[in-house]
């Protein structure tokens, strides 16, 4: 991806300013960052806030696939404040050094339901998802089908880095049937039930998922109860 890597003696928050417009405190966190390593692409960042505002200073239970270097829950840490609890989970044994230090770390497979199923017993819950994982397509969809039923009701579940639905060697592919938007679009045809006869796809999360929004290599799924649409009219 060098061909994406932007210029390390430019300005960050500059460059993120003058393409999108964004100006905010998640900003300053992310291109000021003195401590650990974190990593993101910078149209990035006013996506998180869009979703992501809502929970800041409450006790909300984030739950990060993919601790990398550390300084992805660093930033969490400072952008929910104290009252979150936050996790990150990794395959990789040596980001246990970072458990405890902005919040816990656990050591597994984002593919495996028993280990996704215990961290999130130990949280008490999950009010926010974001898998910055392997980014391989079978493994996103399998912590999907693990997380998603059990986030709480107005609960976010947010999948980064997905251009890698488009790569053979992650598993996916421009036709693949195993690339991510594929299963999107089909939670958007369930999402529009009514409206045609040929049933729900995913009966597992049919009656929940309320929006699906889909930006430059992030998809982000709501959790609200779905009801049978109505329409009135009102006035004369």
């Amino acid at each position: 991806m060098k061909k994406y890597r932007f210029d390390e003696n430019a300005d960050v928050a500059e460059d993120i300013r003058s393409k999108y417009g964004f100006d905010g405190e998640l900003l300053d966190l992310f291109a000021g960052n003195k401590g650990v390593v974190v990593h993101k692409w910078h149209h990035y960042i006013p996506i998180y806030e869009r979703y992501f505002a809502q929970f800041r200073d409450r006790p909300v239970r984030f739950l990060e696939i993919g601790v990398n270097k550390g300084g992805s829950l660093q930033m969490w840490r400072r952008y929910f404040g104290e009252a979150a609890t936050l996790y990150g989970i990794d395959i990789n044994p040596e980001c246990a050094q970072f458990d405890g230090q902005a919040g816990q770390v656990r050591i597994g497979s984002q593919a495996d339901p028993e280990f996704l199923n215990g961290v999130v017993d130990e949280m008490g819950g999950i009010d926010l998802v974001l898998d910055d994982g392997s980014h391989r397509m079978p493994h996103v969809r399998a912590s999907f089908e693990v997380l998603y039923p059990r986030l709480e009701t107005g609960g976010v579940y947010m999948i980064e880095d997905l251009h890698t639905a488009y790569y053979p060697k992650f598993g996916g592919g421009y036709r693949s049937r195993d690339n991510f938007f594929v299963f999107a679009r089909e939670l958007v045809d369930d999402m529009h039930q009514w409206y045609h006869n040929k049933g729900l796809r995913h009966e597992a999360y049919g009656g929940h998922v309320s929006g699906l929004h889909i930006h430059d290599s992030i998809a982000v799924i709501d959790k609200q109860p779905v009801h049978r649409p109505v329409h009135s009219r009102v006035g004369e």
